[in-house]
């Protein structure tokens, strides 16, 4: 049954197409995260919303997302003129954890700013407005000639990105300016932002709130989390978006979200706007089959060991479980999202129902001579790209892992890097070491200095040793031979003695110098870490010109494929989600995620204490649980006469959709999404609307714990909304 569905589904556009909205919807609820550019195709009305396309973003005039930011790798939005932001609480994570000390636990206890003045600079972070576009695929394209190779057809490609970026911020001071692949090989456009650098923290719950249940109820429902927190956006005192000083103030958006203290009910329209991370609907069978049997799950495993390692290294201090809480976290987070993707590829047979409509699709190519010779050998030679790449995966996992997985590598590796792509023209730099995200870089290695844990790296990076002896390519580089070699394990005892005896760069006030430095002042500087960063550059540089030639190849293909696709089935296609701004609606509803089990749209408090039997991740705050049985509520109790905890409903969302608000048909706040249901954790790969299901944090509990846990009476009424019963 569920593969009949998908058959139908891919066929008619399950990789959502353009005009499918315009035909009779179900129930309001299709596919589709839509660029803002698809909005004037989509009936509205039909789709039981109040506002018009104009209404959500005019680049004419104030819309919607002008009131829409996104925070990080998350979304957020501006709740009050004074640059109020709201998103979640696991995207302000990382800021509370770097405020947190022993003494004064925010992670466990929440943290509560009493005034602007006691709001905590969140480094790091930084808010970007989307404030226009414009399609520069033509010019883009233009940069490609025939002569090129495919490596060289990559490079040409980024800069000529680059260049338009540049161009764009050298003539539009202030401004930010990006070009994004909407299509690869296709399809091109430059977004402009206003992009913000003093980002602070105002209010985030205790983490038994923000993070209730914990991993065991991370993408399952029902849920009982209060992913939120408060963070705040301030510019210098000229209007103008400066880095973090004391006298700044707070930024002023140009549109307010309206918050909703009446939440919504089930079978409600909602709609999402928000920047979606990365989807690939439109890859092929092969595509999906790589990722399958190689990347994910040795990354599963990868990355549950470290999770063991990291929670049994922290689990009697502190201190330490501070340090590592973020990288544990995130570990969680994308460990068990892999599980659940897997999980459905093998539920719904995904693979093979690509696999049958990719055979209907060469049936029809081969049924014309000239779309046999255009798009002949596009699917055969995809299967041989991924047949190909797998061959080196493990061998470019474990070094981009050697890269990521102990952090002091990953400084070393960037410093390096820095000191050699520094001597290039800006055009041809990598983004990281780009004059204009200098600070930003500086700033991500400054956190891990600040957060270094040399006993969990070093053991980390032992075992990537121990592991990396068991790939044959691993195995052949040069600066490896003799660690990895026979008697290994006592040249990476010996390795690791040298490396760990001294890590200055670990040093955040040191790393400001580094980043200064040529490649022959880092070499005299003799620092093992940065030796061996130096030692290992020619493989980490000749994997990324494998990346560069791979994709040369891959992204012709990859358009052709979209072009024949697109005559199949006599639609234009929604491009992949990119991490640029997107529309998408739903209602609010439930589903059944197998025989006999039907789950309801909205949780409550009640069911929160129901789960409070005993289990640490089940245990709410101190106070909660007499709150709940006095039933003090205020004005922000539902028709049931409990307050509602977070909300199911059919909108289309993927990572980076985290703090996204959720509008109700006005594009009032009433809810904030923070995940997707376990069935719909396959959504970066297939939609369907019997099991695709994101998750929120109903309004009305942010509100309510805001106002009896955060002694929130100001930011309520900063957002206008009285406590006072109706």
């Amino acid at each position: 049954m569920i593969r009949a569905i998908l058959m139908r589904t891919f066929l008619t556009g399950a990789v959502t197409v353009l005009g499918i909205v315009g035909a009779a919807a179900p129930a309001n609820a299709v596919e589709g995260m839509f660029p803002m550019s698809e909005l004037g195709r989509l009936d509205l009305t039909a789709a039981g919303l109040d506002v018009t396309a104009a209404d959500i973003f005019n680049p004419d005039g104030l819309a919607l997302v002008d009131g829409i930011v996104k925070l990080g790798g998350c979304t957020g939005a501006f709740v009050s003129d004074q640059g109020l932001i709201l998103t979640n609480h696991h995207c302000g994570f990382r800021a509370i954890r770097d405020a947190s000390t022993v003494e004064h636990d925010y992670l466990a206890e929440g943290f509560s700013s009493a005034s602007f003045q006691d709001e905590i600079p969140a480094a790091g972070y930084t808010v970007r407005i989307t404030q226009s576009y414009q399609d520069v695929s033509k010019e883009v394209l233009a940069s490609i000639t025939d002569d090129l190779d495919p490596a060289e057809r990559t490079r040409a490609v980024e800069k000529r990105m680059k260049q338009f970026s540049l161009d764009y911020e050298a003539a539009h001071p202030g401004l930010r300016a990006e070009v994004s692949e909407m299509v690869p090989g296709k399809s091109y456009v430059l977004f402009v932002y206003t992009y913000l650098k003093d980002v602070r923290l105002v209010y985030a719950p205790p983490q038994a709130i923000g993070n209730f249940g914990g991993e065991e109820d991370n993408w399952i429902w029902p849920r009982h989390t209060g992913d939120f927190s408060f963070m705040r956006a301030y510019v210098g005192p000229d209007g103008e978006p400066a880095a973090y000083r004391p006298d700044n103030v707070p930024y002023r958006p140009r549109r307010v979200l309206q918050v909703s203290g009446q939440g919504v009910e089930p079978g409600e329209p909602v709609f999402t706007c928000g920047y979606p991370g990365r989807t690939y609907r439109q890859r092929s069978s092969s595509f999906l089959a790589h990722l399958n049997r190689c990347t994910m799950p040795l990354t599963v495993d990868w990355y549950t060991w470290q999770i063991e390692y990291l929670e049994a290294l922290g689990a009697e201090d502190r201190d330490r479980q501070l340090a590592l809480a973020s990288r544990v976290r995130g570990l969680h987070n994308t460990a068990k999202n892999y599980r659940g993707k897997l999980q459905g590829i093998a539920r719904l047979d995904l693979i093979a129902a690509k696999q049958a409509q990719e055979k209907e699709l060469q049936d029809f190519i081969r049924a014309d001579k000239d779309r046999r010779r255009r798009y002949g050998n596009v699917l055969p030679e995809l299967e041989k790209f991924y047949a190909d790449l797998g061959k080196v995966t493990p061998y470019e996992l474990w070094f981009g892992w050697l890269r990521r997985s102990p952090e002091v590598m990953g400084v070393a590796l960037t410093l390096w890097e820095n000191a050699r792509e520094s001597e290039k023209p800006e055009d041809e730099r990598d983004a990281a070491s780009m004059e204009r995200n200098r600070d930003q870089t500086l700033r991500g290695m400054q956190i891990a200095a600040e957060h270094f844990e040399p006993q969990a790296d070093r053991m980390i990076l032992a075992e990537l040793l121990r592991r990396g002896a068991e790939i044959k390519q691993v195995r052949k580089v040069e600066r490896l031979k003799r660690v990895l070699g026979e008697d290994g394990q006592i040249e990476a005892e010996d390795l690791l003695e040298h490396l760990f005896s001294d890590t200055r760069l670990m040093d955040p006030d040191f790393l400001v110098q580094a980043m200064t430095m040529s490649p022959a002042q880092l070499r005299d500087m003799q620092i093992p870490f940065l030796d061996l960063a130096a030692d290992l550059d020619d493989e980490f540089q000749h994997i990324k010109e494998e990346g560069k030639r791979r994709k040369g190849l891959r992204d012709p293909l990859l358009a052709a494929l979209a072009e024949v696709r697109g005559q199949f089935l006599g639609k234009d296609f929604i491009p992949d989600a990119n991490g640029t701004l997107r529309f998408s609606f739903g209602i609010i509803e439930g589903y059944s995620p197998r025989d006999a089990v039907l789950y309801q749209p909205l949780t409550t408090v009640q069911g929160l204490l129901e789960k409070a039997t005993g289990d640490p991740a089940y245990a709410p705050p101190d106070g909660m649980r007499e709150l709940i049985v006095a039933r003090d509520f205020g004005p922000f109790a539902a028709s049931g006469g409990n307050v509602p905890v977070d909300i199911l409903y059919s909108t289309d969302t993927t990572g980076g959709c985290s703090g996204s608000p959720v509008l109700d048909a006005g594009g009032r706040v009433v809810g904030l999404n923070f995940d997707r249901a376990w069935e719909a954790t396959i959504n970066d790969f297939a939609w369907d609307r019997a099991y695709s299901r994101s998750i929120g944090v109903d309004i009305r509990y942010v509100l309510w714990v805001t106002w009896k846990f955060g002694q929130g009476e100001r930011l309520l009424e900063e957002m206008g909304i009285s406590v006072a019963q109706p």
